[in-house]
């Protein structure tokens, strides 16, 4: 395979681009600097598409090269947008660390997307006031298989048309999404075919249920599922506000075919912390989930991947990576920062500083910054994100640890923010300074002044090469960030800490052991010990639940030092010794208290022989029990084994 080979183009000597520096930093082979690459030089783009293997240094007239490309019938190119994102600044400093940062990174392989076939036949559900309903299954009846479901209480239609179906009832229950949906009803009427006069329908009954691929909902009260614009084959609109209304008109007549579904999370049950033996855990993922595709399944979560609409805030929360961002992985986005910092690094001693913004709202504010405002400052390197939600403390730790100056995460309007606002706390709380922050300008202007404002230097640290699990990265990114062996306290709710025992209180029952799902908490096979390795505590909460004596507390914090890679010893006792084989087991203190309330006190401990037995270990205990007097274990004497001969005598006998 050739060389990628990067065309530049200044945009009618708009932008003051380096070949030569871009060259040295990214290994690229550049073309001359153009100056209007999409019009006036035209034929050297064409030249350089038939020869293959691309690369556009503009995003702005995409498709003009891409109609270039198919006239030539040549491989589609691979676009990077420098212009807006760099070049067009009112900043006098020099632009070229970032540009090539953002060639190195536009070249990375992208993992391919996962997705599942989705089956739509145009089955649709249609629900709301009669004459907005039957409006809309006019229009859609020749298109789509339309039912219509009217409220019993509004007023029922004089026209009879045929071309679709018409009932009454009232909707209880809703589930699914695009070609899944199940509906439920009460108060369900069926229109009785014939008759004179006005129309005829069955007895109401509950517990109707339908099926279908799409609903069209026109209803004026609430919404048949949580965040119902990400509810993928979900409808609504306003039926008197006419623009809406045409609009979900017109998309409901696209929803028939095959379409392809992307998976944007992975599960790892194994690893999740929800549940052990009913005692709920965590319920980070449960409780941030916008659209309710997240529900308990057991030990862990289950995730409904046709619903997930792929806000990623589940990836940013789960404490033991059993949930993670796969479209694409989170991998590929600590690659991405790894690859911008190194990039720069090589053309700049100073720390870049780093704008993470969505490919809608934030790309469109940079866009009109770029052409009416100032631009992004040089050392503001933009990441767009598919999903700014699973930009978690995780990811801002990794890129302060990469060797960005600080991070600003842009919401945008569609953002998920719930969760975020933690995450950026979190994040702060372990970096030690102010160093991540969220903003939600509404337009290029409020963008421009935030981002242009003097900003403290801050000192480069060794970068790290953010490799691992999601913990490995946040524990590796804090040591950078802060002095070694320091304790770090964390908000409530943090993902990292240790647990408080009381000594007076724990019983050493080893509960808490049997149902810790990270295995943070551990006994001693040959001693009666409860031991504690911090590192591995997710916070779950599941052994505060279940232990008997509340004696366990969560303290969520991060230490650094190397004494959280080890386990620790939070209770031992001495073993009580079999007064049989002479055997350590149990707990002296839990055997002597067993028996001083039960000797002499319960029915069944009324002799020494029976004390005794609180004091064996197991194997002693059963033998003792075989060979008591009043062993339960005893039957009747085995009757003799009947012979042959024993027939043969009865029968002489007789």
């Amino acid at each position: 395979m050739t060389q990628p080979r990067l065309l530049l183009c200044d945009c009618l000597n708009t932008q003051a681009i380096d070949a030569g520096l871009i060259e040295q930093a990214t290994g690229l082979t550049c073309s001359k600097i153009h100056t209007q690459l999409c019009r006036g030089e035209a034929a050297q783009a064409a030249e350089a598409l038939q020869a293959g293997n691309v690369i556009i240094a503009c995003q702005q007239e995409r498709q003009a090269f891409e109609d270039l490309a198919a006239d030539l019938e040549a491989d589609e190119p691979l676009f990077v947008d420098l212009r807006d994102r760099a070049g067009w600044t009112a900043d006098t400093r020099s632009t070229s660390p970032k540009m090539a940062a953002l060639l190195a990174e536009s070249i990375l392989p992208t993992p391919g997307a996962k997705v599942v076939d989705v089956t739509s036949e145009g089955t649709c559900l249609i629900l709301g006031d009669s004459e907005a309903a039957l409006t809309a299954a006019d229009h859609l009846c020749e298109l789509l298989s339309v039912t219509v479901i009217l409220d019993p209480a509004d007023e029922l239609p004089l026209a009879d048309d045929r071309r679709f179906d018409i009932a009454r009832g009232r909707v209880t229950t809703a589930t699914g999404a695009l070609g899944h949906f199940k509906v439920g009803f009460d108060a369900l009427q069926e229109r009785i075919p014939g008759g004179r006069g006005a129309f005829n329908w069955t007895d109401p009954k509950s517990g109707g249920r339908t099926e279908c691929d799409i609903v069209l909902d026109l209803r004026r009260g609430q919404p048949l599922f949580p965040a119902p614009e990400k509810r993928e084959g979900y409808l609504r609109a306003d039926a008197g506000n006419a623009g809406a209304f045409t609009k979900v008109l017109l998309d409901a007549s696209q929803l028939v075919g095959t379409f392809e579904k992307p998976l944007y999370v992975r599960l790892d049950e194994q690893l999740c912390a929800h549940s052990r033996a009913r005692k709920t855990g965590c319920t980070r993922c449960l409780d941030l989930c916008p659209t309710g595709a997240i529900s308990p399944g057991g030990d862990s979560v289950a995730v409904d991947t046709m619903v997930c609409a792929g806000c990623g805030s589940c990836s940013a929360v789960c404490p033991s990576g059993a949930i993670s961002y796969d479209a694409p992985p989170v991998s590929h986005t600590f690659q991405r920062l790894q690859t911008l910092a190194a990039t720069w690094r090589k053309l700049s001693s100073d720390a870049p500083r780093l704008l993470v913004h969505d490919s809608s709202h934030g790309a469109e504010l940079i866009r009109l910054g770029a052409r009416y405002g100032k631009g992004l400052p040089a050392d503001v390197i933009p990441l767009e994100m598919e999903a700014i939600a699973s930009f978690g403390h995780t990811e801002s730790l990794a890129a302060l640890a990469c060797g960005f100056a600080d991070v600003t995460v842009l919401l945008s309007p569609a953002t998920e923010k719930e969760g975020m606002p933690f995450q950026a706390e979190l994040s702060n709380a372990i970096a030690g300074e102010d160093r991540v922050c969220l903003i939600t300008p509404s337009d290029p202007d409020e963008l421009e002044e935030i981002l242009y404002r003097e900003q403290s230097p801050v000192t480069a640290k060794q970068p790290i090469l953010p490799l691992g699990s999601r913990r490995q990265i946040t524990r590796l990114a804090a040591k950078t960030l802060n002095e070694p062996g320091k304790v770090i306290p964390l908000p409530e709710g943090a993902p990292y800490g240790s647990v408080v025992l009381d000594q007076d209180a724990c019983t050493l029952c080893l509960s808490c052991v049997s149902l810790c799902p990270s295995g943070a908490l551990k006994e001693n096979p040959d001693a009666p010990q409860l031991r504690f390795q911090e590192d591995a505590c997710l916070q779950c909460g599941i052994c505060t639940t279940i232990c008997p004596e509340k004696a366990l507390t969560l303290d969520p914090r991060l230490d650094l030092s190397d004494d959280a890679l080890r386990a620790r010893v939070l209770k031992e006792e001495e073993p009580f010794n079999c007064v049989e084989c002479g055997k350590p087991f149990g707990v002296r203190s839990t055997v002597m208290r067993l028996t001083e309330k039960l000797a002499g006190k319960h029915a069944m401990f009324q002799d020494n022989k029976a004390i005794q037995l609180i004091q064996m270990c197991d194997d002693c205990r059963v033998n003792a029990v075989y060979h008591s007097e009043n062993n339960p274990f005893a039957s009747a004497e085995r009757p003799r084994v009947r012979t042959t001969d024993d027939y043969i005598s009865k029968r002489r006998d007789h």
